[in-house]
């Protein structure tokens, strides 16, 4: 199947700061040189948050990790777990299709879902709360027909009892998940006829919808609260607050010799550069959309720490930064990060 970026996309992306720590964290789990190992998970929150995989998300996960684009893409568009078009605001509903789902009636969930909520697959509701899809086998065979909707299972669901689960997440609710049919796990649906000693006393949900219930709101997307340990292989617990660990403090900048630390072409007009930031250290240059890690190491390395550095070029400037970044060549003036830190400097 050809899985193509979407045809609008955002401006920019930028993990929330919780999200952040989070992924600086998980780069860590990985030797040096080996930061590309992340690249899934980095993924992954970065959809957790945004709700879909833009191609912004997808190039500043690759910035951090020092990776080229295209690397990331592959991996982006390789697996369906990544929605690459946006999803409703309040849920995803993937329904599986797969020979016992459908022997079950999983073409009645697909009405169903064709009918309230868009006709055809990642199409979003007229509401903008609901999108769907039909996706292979996600596991739940003994309880089939199913689907799944955020981070949880419906189960031995039937068209009346999908159209109500959809009418409760559009009005603000979040049904109870697991078997919909009265079923307490995966026993037969007639009714267990052996290992019943525990009946009496059980709790009245498994364990996996108990944990559901107790968080309150399973299609919540991940914000980086919820994690209070950043990296505990590396000896860090957690804040007195539950919040993440705050990320450690930068070191402070070294003063590299000014000039470009790159071959130079005659393109265009170098501009004036720093041999050190000045009092006060370095700007955030990655607030320039297309600007990453790895791209602003560059650009300090090459004797550019300020945003009004970058505000102050002229046009020759801006083809001299397109011609001798390496591996960044045009990325200036695509973007115009002259325009972009002009706003910045002007505190827009």
């Amino acid at each position: 199947m050809l899985r193509r970026l979407h045809h609008d996309q955002p401006d920019s992306f930028a993990f929330t700061p919780d999200n952040l720590t989070w992924a600086e964290a998980q780069i860590t789990k990985y030797p040096e040189g080996r930061q590309a190992s992340a690249v899934i998970p980095l993924l992954w929150r970065a959809q957790e948050q945004e709700g879909w995989l833009s191609r912004p998300a997808i190039e500043y996960v690759a910035d951090m990790l020092g990776m080229d684009y295209i690397r990331a893409l592959e991996v982006a568009t390789f697996y369906f777990m990544f929605q690459l078009s946006p999803v409703g605001a309040v849920a995803h509903v993937q329904v599986c299709g797969t020979t016992p789902c459908m022997l079950c009636g999983s073409e009645n969930l697909v009405a169903v879902c064709r009918e309230k909520i868009a006709a055809s697959p990642h199409e979003i509701s007229a509401d903008g709360k609901l999108s769907w899809e039909e996706v292979e086998c996600l596991g739940a065979c003994a309880n089939a027909p199913m689907a799944q909707i955020g981070k949880d299972y419906y189960e031995d669901l039937t068209a009346e009892s999908l159209a109500h689960i959809l009418d409760e997440l559009v009005a603000g609710r979040v049904p109870v998940p697991g078997p919909q049919a009265g079923r307490y796990a995966s026993e037969p649906a007639s009714g267990l006829t052996s290992l019943r000693d525990h009946e009496a006393g059980r709790a009245p949900h498994n364990a996996s919808v108990a944990r559901a219930l107790d968080l309150g709101d399973t299609v919540k997307r991940i914000d980086g609260s919820e994690v209070p340990v950043t990296a505990p292989w590396l000896g860090k617990g957690s804040a007195p607050s539950g919040k993440a660990d705050a990320p450690p403090p930068k070191r402070a900048a070294t003063a590299p010799a000014a000039g470009p630390a790159v071959p130079e072409s005659g393109t265009g007009t170098k501009p004036a550069l720093l041999e050190r930031p000045r009092e006060g250290g370095a700007d955030d240059l990655k607030q320039i959309k297309g600007v990453g890690p790895k791209l602003e190491k560059l650009l300090n390395e090459n004797g550019i720490y300020h945003l009004d550095q970058v505000a102050g070029w002229s046009a020759d400037e801006v083809a001299w930064a397109d011609e001798n970044l390496v591996g960044f060549k045009g990325r200036a003036s695509r973007d115009d990060w002259v325009g972009q830190a002009r706003k910045l400097t002007r505190g827009e």
